[in-house]
């Protein structure tokens, strides 16, 4: 039977997990409640609960979140993208080859989420320039940028939480370039597979989709016309009762067959055409008070959303974006840069509620439409990714040998092995603000807190698990059956549940949460634990099967136009092809 430490250990093991499925919690918020149990039911002591805040990989996570940026801000990273479009031919297959090898390999070196980013709209644009689908190209990037995430040791944030486990046990750190052969031999079969396997399972949307239907904005729109008795008559939209008094918004102003170039200060006529957006009984409302008349069959499209000076731009929000949490009534974001917000899509569902009251997360795509100067200033921003207009972010060029000479540096250190990984990690970030590659604020901006307040939480869950005796427990309540086919059939389990429940919860909870389990396994076989915690590190980071699995296949997923299926179709044969070839390899590589 097991004790009173175990089972409360257990139990919050098991309410964390239950909890990081739902969904409905942050996994931030999850793990700080995790931490809070632990120390309230006295199974970690107050040291060991920041431990998880002062643990090698998270300071680590931390430090390679700034080198990114500075690799991005100083554009070492966009260089790249400008012989895309010549090596890329014409051809669908080469494309997915050409965007697929760049990726990978800049994703061993840098946080693939913002390598994802700078790539998604530059994907988009060369496949519409050769009239392919979309949804052809952009599964594959992220499939790819997590390829090249597992090459290396910096590639992944779960590469270091591993190594930092294996260094905490005595087992000896990771070399920069040890999970190389095995990173490279996946990468290979992985970019094979996408470039001439999944041309049968990439789905296939149609082309140019209007983003009225998209956005299911009919909903939200009407067409109305100004009556002769209508008191906005000789007003302008702005300076009207209609534009204070009123939720709704004037989308666009049509005089004759021709939208005007300024419409809330364009003086009202007779005849004139107000495009309102807004909810059905607030337009309702406004259609009775002001005397304005709906215009019957008339069917709204993408371009009565424009003009010569509006725009209709599609953007998505990233997952360090300050705007995540927010709402557009808490943050002045979107009234700073004077543009309104049509609708927001939440994986591939258009939420129907007040779009000034929806909390905002990562991943959620926004149909905004604004003016072309106000849009080309929101093409600066790293809060969010215009993921229809190649952005022309300012860059500090001059900069770039200092950004490349801070990566290099961190390549020398780790690999002579002169410094930990967690310093020469420090070196390069602290070498991309004294250079001015980014600013302190920048350097801040881009850490994900939330990977950090991750790890803070579940490090010490883990320590709990171990320390009650409940990772013996369930190796030998449990798994015992399974010990007797041997390691490598282990080896086959381990790798096989960590896929499986890396879909479901946070790739580097699921590491910090089979680690000790699998060192337990090891040693009760009397073989090296260093296979097992490859073998975790391998699954935890290629999540192909599903879109919450992984945060690049959160952020392809609105673009992209796909649905959860198609994931999985593509995915699973990829995720059992790098499940076969790590129980082949790995023991290889790593003699048990």
């Amino acid at each position: 039977m097991p004790n009173i430490d175990i089972v409360m250990a257990m139990v919050v093991l098991v309410i964390a997990m239950a909890l990081f499925v739902w969904g409905r919690f942050r996994y931030d918020l999850v793990a700080v409640c995790v931490l809070i149990a632990l120390l309230v039911l006295g199974l970690i002591d107050v040291n060991q609960a920041l431990y998880g805040f002062a643990n090698q990989a998270t300071v680590t996570i931390a430090a390679m979140f700034v080198l990114s940026a500075g690799l991005v801000r100083t554009g070492s990273v966009r260089w790249l993208t400008q012989r895309i479009n010549d090596l890329a031919g014409k051809k669908e297959w080469r494309l997915i080859l050409v965007l697929s090898v760049t990726i990978a390999a800049l994703s061993a070196f840098v946080v693939n989420t913002a390598t994802v980013a700078i790539f998604i709209p530059i994907a988009v644009l060369l496949a519409k320039t050769r009239k392919i689908s979309v949804s052809r190209v952009l599964i594959p990037l992220s499939f790819a940028s997590q390829f090249g995430g597992v090459s290396t040791l910096i590639g992944t944030s779960t590469n270091l939480v591993i190594n930092s486990i294996a260094i905490d046990r005595g087992l000896g750190a990771f070399g920069l370039f040890e999970f190389a052969p095995l990173g490279i031999v996946m990468s290979l079969a992985g970019i094979i597979y996408l470039t001439v396997v999944s041309r049968w399972l990439l789905p296939k949307r149609r082309g140019e989709v209007e983003q009225v239907d998209k956005y299911r904005l009919a909903d939200y729109l009407a067409e109305l016309k100004v009556s002769e008795n209508s008191p906005l008559i000789g007003k302008t939209w702005a300076r009207s009762k209609a534009s204070r008094e009123t939720k709704v918004d004037l989308a666009n102003f049509l005089r004759g067959d021709k939208a005007t170039t300024k419409p809330s200060r364009t003086v009202i006529r007779e005849g004139d055409v107000l495009l309102l957006h807004g909810q059905l009984n607030h337009i309702i409302e406004l259609e009775d008070k002001y005397r304005l008349k709906v215009v019957a069959n008339v069917r709204i499209s993408d371009q009565k959303l424009k003009s010569v000076e509006l725009q209709l731009i599609e953007v998505l929000i990233p997952p360090n974006s300050r705007l995540v949490g927010q709402t557009l009534n808490t943050s002045d974001f979107f009234r700073r840069y004077d543009v309104r917000v049509l609708a927001i899509q939440r994986r591939g569902r258009v939420l129907k509620q007040s779009v000034w009251d929806i909390q905002l997360a990562d991943g959620d795509t926004l149909l905004i439409q604004g003016h072309k100067d106000d849009v080309s200033r929101l093409l600066n921003s790293p809060n969010v990714i215009v993921t229809n207009e190649l952005s022309e972010l300012y860059v500090r060029r001059n900069r770039v040998t200092i950004a490349l000479g801070a990566l290099g540096l961190l390549v020398t250190l780790a690999v002579l092995n002169l410094v930990p990984i967690m310093v020469a990690a420090l070196i390069g970030a602290a070498i991309m603000v004294l250079g001015r590659c980014l600013t302190i604020e920048e350097a801040y901006q881009a850490i994900n807190w939330k990977v950090v307040f991750l790890l803070g939480g579940m490090i010490p869950l883990g320590i709990s698990l171990e320390q009650s005796g409940a990772t013996i427990w369930l190796v030998n309540s449990l798994l015992q059956p399974i010990l007797g086919f041997g390691p490598l059939l282990v080896l086959a389990v381990v790798y096989l549940i960590t896929a499986v429940l890396t879909e479901a919860v946070s790739n580097n909870a699921a590491a910090v949460i089979l680690a000790p389990i699998a060192i337990s396994l090891a040693v009760s076989m009397n073989v090296d634990p260093r296979p097992f915690l490859v073998a975790i590190t391998f699954a935890a980071s290629t999540s192909f099967a599903t879109p919450i699995g992984y945060q690049t296949n959160t952020m392809v997923y609105a673009p992209g136009g796909y649905r959860f299926s198609d994931f999985t179709r593509v995915g699973v044969p990829l995720n059992l092809i790098f499940w076969g070839l790590a129980v082949l390899l790995i023991p290889m590589l790593w003699p048990m």
